[in-house]
């Protein structure tokens, strides 16, 4: 008997159940809050130009931990908030639901800069903001010891994926809703 084949139905299912869930416990605004702080200082720390990116930016959306399961059918979570000169302007979920080629888990750090100020309003007064459709987003990946040259940076929505842990055949922000959470 194949053992994925036994898998596969209950794998999917705590990949659908990790997104729903998670949405339903958002962490608190404390716990975000240090947890951004510390996905930043590791992201000025290990990656080079990383100061200058963020310096130029309008707004930074930072998730900490996204996490990503599936075996053919997948989804993922995560919590972040939004920093607008180095203040917390708001506290944000990203999720996705997949289906095609993808097996494994993945949790990885998520960096959001933008560079112009009016992809930032669009952002800010969206109800659910999408990738891919609300907005167009370059995703770089950075490694460990990674450089960034912040002259080269001339699209309006950059993301930085970086820090990932496990392993997950399939990168892609498109489809990633973004909504706002602890609106209190």
């Amino acid at each position: 008997m194949n053992i994925v084949r036994i898998f596969k139905p209950a794998l999917a299912v705590m990949a659908v159940l990790m997104v729903a869930t998670g949405a339903a416990n958002a962490a608190s605004k404390e716990k975000i809050d240090w947890r951004t702080d510390k996905a930043l200082a590791e992201f000025r720390e290990d990656v080079k130009g990383a100061d200058e990116v963020l310096a130029k930016a309008a707004g930074v959306l930072v998730f900490p931990s996204i996490k990503k399961a599936g075996i053919g059918i997948g989804g993922e979570y995560g919590e972040g908030a939004l920093r607008i000169g180095g203040a917390t302007a708001g506290y944000y979920s990203t999720a996705s639901a997949s289906i095609g080629f993808q097996l494994g888990a993945q949790s990885r750090r998520q960096i959001i800069v933008f560079l112009d100020p009016d992809a930032l309003e669009n952002f800010r007064y969206s109800d659910g903001w999408e990738v891919g459709v609300d907005a167009s987003v370059t995703v770089i990946t950075v490694g460990a010891g990674g450089a960034i040259d912040a002259t080269q940076l001339n699209q309006p929505i950059v993301a930085f994926v970086f820090d990932s842990k496990g392993l997950m055949y399939n990168l892609s922000l498109e489809g990633s809703k973004i909504s706002e959470i602890h609106d209190d």
